[in-house]
């Protein structure tokens, strides 16, 4: 269930990119009268209205969660506050300026900010994060813990130039359905490919719970 919220803003940024592209004309009006103040020249066209919208319910949708948290009483991970700065800076430009690359990148900047953090907190604070978060569920050597928390660093390094590639090699359409299947499909594969790599070590059978936070928005 909390990959499904995670991965919530994605599919939602999905459904409406994919709407308003199949209906460009519709899309550009709209975004023209109800979001025009927010852009540049106060128009939107049609070739990047679908983008813009899109974007527009991403933010809103990372701000309902983050609301939705809090309202709850619930702790709010680091790293949707991260994608929350994130995702209204980069999506803000993407708006204002009708560009698409701001949002483009949005995904690799978030995978890259994830994976430092895993890689730089054993060396700066001597703590592995993993262990941090999955300690409870798995009993593991401190040379397994090593290992895993590479693996994770180097998933979402590679993961980072993965979406750039697709972006800028591919058409936004394209790079539409990677952000979600793509993303959603690694992500899923390389997690049960970890916790089938160390069921041996699981206390319980939770493996659903043997990942770490991911965030692609």
């Amino acid at each position: 269930m909390k990959l499904l919220f995670d991965f919530l803003p994605i599919i939602l940024f999905f459904g409406a990119f994919k709407y308003a592209d199949a209906h460009k004309a519709w899309a550009a009006a709209f975004a023209s009268e109800r979001l025009g103040f927010l852009v540049s020249g106060n128009a939107v066209g049609a070739e990047e209205a679908p983008v813009l919208l899109a974007t527009v319910v991403v933010i809103v949708a990372t701000l309902a969660q983050v609301a939705w948290l809090k309202v709850r009483g619930r702790r709010v991970d680091t790293m949707l506050w991260v994608g929350l700065v994130l995702v209204v800076l980069l999506g803000g430009a993407t708006i204002y300026f009708h560009s698409q690359t701001f949002i483009k990148w949005k995904p690799s900047v978030l995978y890259w900010v994830m994976g430092l953090a895993l890689w730089l907190s054993p060396l700066l604070f001597g703590k592995n994060l993993l262990r941090a978060l999955l300690g409870q569920q798995m009993q593991l050597p401190a040379k397994v813990w090593h290992r895993l928390n590479f693996a994770w660093v180097a998933f979402f390094a590679l993961m980072g130039l993965l979406n750039l590639w697709v972006a800028y090699t591919f058409s936004t359409d394209t790079w539409v359905n990677f952000k979600l299947f793509g993303s959603l499909g690694l992500t899923l594969a390389f997690t049960v490919a970890q916790a089938l790599a160390l069921s041996r070590y699981l206390k319980d059978e939770t493996p659903a719970a043997a990942h770490p936070p991911v965030d692609t928005r």
